[in-house]
């Protein structure tokens, strides 16, 4: 069986809830949960035009309600300076698409993530061996083909900083992708993790309704390299983080979410990957 790390509610982030059900959780940074997964906004509220940053864009369909909350915080018809793309897996990518053409902005994305955002390769067939519930067993249905914002695509620079986002630095964080980053904030030690670590089970359909407040590795299903997503965390948990915004899940903070981010990292092999996995790393 699958081994978690539970949570208590100390662990869970101090936010706002705002309009349209967006998240606050910095005086520039807010989430929103579109149905499987997590937006982010950075910025501060009535920005306005080309003065924020969405980082990923959710599910198919979800095009409408992430710029009616983008609407809600940063002004009527205010565009984003930039998408960030942690990954480009298709709960990240869904209203990628459409939102870049219809904004005109500009995509970044790390270079190993770059072939999986021009249309040139699909990621591989999910795990459903996976264990902890039944997602592994529908993953299949899933979609994996790449999309295609070629246009509109940036790569992260070498120096880690991020464009349109200073005081920010991304972090390349694969295991789940190739190219996955997740974003730090060293000055108040804010972490958006992605999907490198999460604060809510993907395998059980049950964990994913009630978001059940967990630490975990990504999700099982659809990561293909665990020896590097165990590096990931270890890095992550290297930061000592103050703040997590995870792709999965509720925001986490405080010395609660550190410890069991701790454990994570050092319990990682027994704990994050499929069972089948593990004798493996």
């Amino acid at each position: 069986m699958a081994v978690q790390i539970p949570l208590g509610e100390e662990a869970r982030a101090p936010e706002r809830v705002l309009a349209n059900d967006v998240r606050e959780v910095r005086p520039d940074l807010a989430y929103l949960r579109t149905i499987l997964v997590n937006v982010a906004f950075v910025g501060l509220p009535e920005a306005g035009d080309r003065a924020w940053v969405l980082i990923d864009c959710g599910i198919i369909g979800t095009k409408g309600q992430i710029k009616e909350a983008a609407a809600a915080r940063f002004g009527e018809g205010a565009r984003p300076a930039a998408i960030l793309q942690t990954h480009g897996h298709f709960d990240h990518i869904g209203a990628l698409e459409d939102l870049a053409a219809e904004w005109d902005a500009p995509v970044f994305a790390h270079p190993l993530e770059a072939p999986f955002l021009t249309g040139r390769e699909s990621y591989p067939p999910s795990d459903t061996s996976a264990d902890g519930g039944i997602m592994p067993k529908l993953a299949p249905l899933f979609p994996r083909s790449p999309v295609d914002v070629s246009r509109h695509l940036r790569l992260l620079p070498d120096d880690g900083s991020v464009p349109t986002l200073p005081g920010w630095r991304w972090l390349h964080t694969p295991g789940h992708t190739p190219g996955h980053v997740s974003l730090f904030r060293d000055e108040d030690r804010t972490l958006i993790a992605g999907d490198a670590v999460i604060s809510t089970g993907q395998e059980s359909a049950y964990e994913v309704a009630v978001q059940a407040l967990e630490m975990h590795g990504p999700p099982r299903y659809f990561t293909p390299d665990w020896t590097a997503a165990r590096d990931s965390v270890r890095k992550i948990a290297a930061l000592r983080p103050e703040l997590i915004v995870t792709g999965h899940g509720r925001a986490l903070a405080g010395a609660a979410m550190r410890e069991a981010l701790d454990q994570l990292a050092d319990r990682f092999d027994a704990i994050a990957p499929p069972e089948a996995r593990r004798t493996a790393l």
